[in-house]
């Protein structure tokens, strides 16, 4: 595989130019029409022996829409295939204040969660910086944006794989991404999930790039939280509180915590009691989520009134907390359900 020019700032780009004997203001063409999600080949006001210096060192589409499956809800699913034959996934989803895109960090997972199906197969191999980028620039073109009008204005780090356990990739990607002059998504309107990797939480804070932290929580119980998230069993959920406002005192971004509803595991009374009891005075909000089943997997989601009975104990308790809306349950909404299916031949 060769390599991926999106990896590459504008800066590195221009150092790039220089050093292929072109002209420093090509390396602003190339990174605008990379940027409008076009291939090396496309780019029209590069003169072609400057191209064919660019491919015989970089893929020419690092990533491709290999399927695209619509919800009924209008939520869209997508499977991009990678220049090297593996595939990920990404949703677009619609809302009133904008269109929000959930991309991928790696091939896979190794977090092996209970409830979720990217770590069916374990970790292949992380994303590039780049890949990702990709994978934006990819749909904002399918629908019609530019970098004047995005189509995407803002992205959430929630597909396959846990992005702080691809962190140097991940971290260059959110420069990219946010760099002036082209796709330019503010930092502000991107969210990092995380299963709660404490350390990188910490580099992360460190780092000046005041996204919104989100941390897969689903139990305030640390040995209850270990049956669903092997993670729990490295980091206590003492040390991911005190992460969290480490990353406040740095970025002054509250930080969100999902919480994902399972029937018989974390979504009684007692467990939203706790959650409140935890969670009372800090400068968070918390994220409820109907789990979207993966059949792989022997654990089934909350029903609704369960869902707002867990809601109303965390409202009474004075916590911010919202039920997130269901998107894309029919076609395979879950994080890794389409590409587990697809490697299984379904």
């Amino acid at each position: 595989m060769k390599e991926i020019l999106q990896d590459l700032s504008l800066e590195e780009l221009g150092a790039l130019v220089l050093s292929l004997g072109e002209k420093k203001f090509r390396a602003s063409q190339l990174w605008r029409g990379l940027m409008q999600g076009k291939k090396i080949s496309d780019i029209t006001d590069l003169p072609k022996a400057f191209k064919a210096k660019l491919l015989e060192r970089f893929e020419d589409e690092p990533l491709k829409i290999a399927e695209t499956l619509t919800s009924s809800d209008g939520t869209e699913k997508y499977l991009f295939e990678l220049a090297d034959g593996n595939i990920v996934e990404g949703v677009f989803m619609r809302y009133k204040y904008g269109n929000t895109q959930c991309v991928s960090t790696q091939v896979g997972c190794r977090m092996s969660c209970a409830f979720c199906a990217s770590g069916l197969n374990g970790l292949i191999r992380n994303l590039t910086a780049g890949e990702i980028l990709c994978q934006i620039l990819a749909i904002n073109a399918r629908h019609g944006g530019t970098l004047e009008k995005r189509a995407v204005t803002n992205v959430v780090l929630m597909g396959s794989g846990e992005p702080l356990d691809n962190y140097d990739n991940v971290v260059k990607f959110l420069k990219n991404v946010s760099a002036e002059g082209g796709i330019c998504i503010s930092p502000r309107n991107i969210s990092l999930s995380t299963c709660g990797i404490v350390p990188k939480m910490y580099e992360l804070a460190d780092e000046g790039i005041p996204v919104n932290l989100t941390v897969s929580l689903h139990n305030a119980d640390d040995e209850e939280r270990a049956r669903v998230m092997p993670v729990a069993k490295a980091y206590k959920i003492a040390d991911i509180l005190k992460a969290c406002d480490y990353y406040f005192q740095k970025t002054g971004r509250r930080y969100i915590f999902e919480y994902s509803l399972i029937e018989g595991e974390n979504a009684d009374r007692e467990h939203a009691e706790r959650l409140a009891a935890l969670l009372k005075g800090r400068p968070c909000h918390v994220n409820l989520i109907r789990l979207n089943e993966v059949k792989e997997r022997a654990l089934s989601g909350a029903g609704e009134k369960e869902a707002y009975r867990f809601l109303g104990v965390l409202e009474r308790a004075g916590l911010s907390a919202t039920l997130r809306r269901r998107t894309g349950a029919d076609i395979g909404g879950a994080c890794g359900q389409l590409r587990a299916s697809r490697l299984k031949g379904e």
